[in-house]
């Protein structure tokens, strides 16, 4: 009959257990057999493989031997268990310790709470579709062939063109992948400065600022490539030009998206060297599909006077959202982002671009405006009625005048603009939800201009 035997070699004891099959009981190989205790069984056990010479184990024999000292083994076994149990949670426990060391140190590299919205972007490949084009976390941004690019934008047809900006001209693009970019280009030639400020920036993700996904130097030409947001920019949905619009923001939205660009300017500040954006304004305020809101050109500045070898005058254009006080001192400052904050918040109570204000030449002269408008009772947009309290509206254009104070050194960090924001909302929230909608008519903008503000 076959019969399973288990065998120890007589080579030296590094030899492991070696199983064979046998028709006989005799030994055809020359091994010597000898019965062997339950104890040595356990020893043998313990060994790790590394028997004696000239011992086997016939497997029937070994089962009766270990039911009948089932209690003894079970003591052992019980105190081996135990052992192993002890070792796995410490090797476990240091898995997990080493694990998530490394997970932090992915996070602190991007400067994100959210670093699931960080992956590593890969174009070409039959995976690239799977992966959305976000910069990768520890690395620079992905470099662009300009052949990608011109098949993006259709060889940078006008009919791509939406905008003009700071670096240059502003193409949409569709790559190859189904992926929707902004395209910023202008002339220059290649740069290892322009590489490395790239590589900087693409580092610098948060979920309320618009993402840097790479670059491209070719042809003459210096390019930037964004991430692209469905809903463009607040220009769109806010400015009131008499005809019906087909977006309408309560003053509950217009507070949450004030909040979400807030958050990408504190963000921004929070860097070591602190990042001025320099170049804060409505037109930069971009929102997604849920009216999230995005802050771009977010170091922008900081590249261009980098690469052109230039200071603040000469890369900056003179507009409404600058601040006065940065003409005088030529020097680019956290407080000059505060101020153009404030120009934003005018504008989402009023619902009108504030360009005009420009022509007026001083820093009192946005004052005026205000107390003017307010006096005329036709400050707070009129898509507004119904939608606010007075209460909430007279401390959302406190905060907005307080950010345009002078001297600059008077105005709140936007860190504390951010904290005034959110008290704001959610007690707008709460006023609303029991008192039901907002105010029925418009609040005399006496009643909401007092001494107080």
């Amino acid at each position: 009959m076959l019969k399973k035997i288990v065998w120890a070699r007589e080579y030296d004891f590094p030899t492991p257990l070696e199983e064979r099959f046998e028709t006989t009981s005799s030994n055809p190989l020359g091994y010597r057999s000898q019965p062997i205790s339950t104890g040595q069984v356990i020893g043998l056990l313990l060994a790790k493989g590394k028997f004696p010479l000239g011992y086997y184990v016939e497997m029937d024999c070994f089962l009766r031997r270990l039911y009948r000292m089932s209690s003894s083994l079970a003591a052992i076994a019980g105190g081996v268990g135990g052992v192993i149990a002890v070792l796995a949670i410490v090797i476990g426990f240091g898995c997990y310790c080493l694990k998530h060391k490394n997970s932090s140190n992915r996070n602190s590299e991007t400067g994100s709470s959210d670093p699931s919205a960080v992956v590593e972007l890969r174009r070409g490949g039959t995976s690239s579709s799977m992966v959305p084009p976000i910069a990768e976390p520890h690395g620079a941004g992905a470099q662009f062939t300009v052949e990608e690019l011109e098949l993006a934008t259709k060889n940078f047809h006008e009919s791509n063109l939406i905008g003009y900006g700071g670096f240059g001209l502003v193409y949409k693009g569709l790559l190859r992948d189904g992926n929707f970019v902004v395209i910023k280009r202008r002339t220059g030639a290649p740069r290892q400065e322009f590489v490395e400020e790239v590589a900087y920036l693409s580092r610098i993700w948060h979920r309320n600022l618009v993402t840097l996904l790479g670059f491209c130097q070719e042809r003459g030409y210096q390019m930037l490539v964004f991430e692209h947001l469905p809903n463009g920019s607040m220009c769109n949905h806010l400015y009131d030009t008499g005809q019906e619009s087909t977006t309408k923001l309560e003053f509950k939205q217009r507070i949450s998206i004030a909040l979400g660009a807030a958050k990408g300017l504190c963000h921004l500040h929070g860097q070591k060297p602190p990042i001025v954006h320099g170049n804060f304004k409505t037109a930069n305020v971009l929102v997604d599909e849920n009216f999230i809101a995005k802050v771009a050109d977010a170091g922008v500045l900081r590249l261009l006077q980098r690469i052109e070898d230039a200071g603040p005058s000469s890369t900056a254009h003179v507009n409404v959202f600058q601040d006065p006080e940065m003409g005088q001192t030529g020097i680019f400052s956290e407080t000059n982002d505060v101020y153009g904050f404030g120009v934003f918040l005018l504008e989402l109570v009023t619902g009108q671009e504030a360009s005009h204000i420009n022509s007026f030449g001083s820093n009192e002269s946005i004052m005026r405006w205000v107390e003017t408008r307010l006096s005329s009772n036709d400050f707070v947009d009129r898509r507004l009625v119904r939608s606010f309290t007075a209460e909430g509206m007279k401390d959302f254009i406190r905060l907005a005048l307080q950010c345009i104070s002078f001297p600059g050194k008077r105005r709140p960090k936007m860190e504390m603009v951010l904290s005034e924001l959110d008290r704001i909302l959610e007690k707008e929230i709460t006023l609303t939800t029991v008192m039901g909608e907002g105010s029925t008519t418009v609040t005399p903008g006496s009643q909401l201009f007092t001494s107080e503000i």
